[in-house]
């Protein structure tokens, strides 16, 4: 799905030790929010729900991307935006 993915990718590291991961599109956000964070947050839901609108055509991949950089920065795994 070509029309979800961020113009931008935003690089993440999920554990200390792990390695870092390259977020592409709004799938691959809302499958690290919905599998990987260890903590529901408003920010998190927020952010989910930006990216099933985008996924359902209702908003743009700018704003879920917004959503899970706030989100990722608020779970300490953001390494860059």
């Amino acid at each position: 799905m070509s029309f979800s993915r961020f113009e931008r990718p935003v690089v993440i590291q999920l554990s200390r030790h792990g390695s870092e991961r390259i977020v592409f599109d709004v799938n691959d956000a809302a499958t690290i929010l919905l599998r990987d964070l260890p903590r529901q947050t408003v920010k998190s839901k927020l952010a989910m729900d930006t990216c099933l609108q985008v996924l359902r055509g209702k908003a743009h991949p700018p704003a879920a991307r917004r959503a899970f950089v706030a989100a990722a920065l608020e779970a300490k795994i953001l390494r860059s935006d």
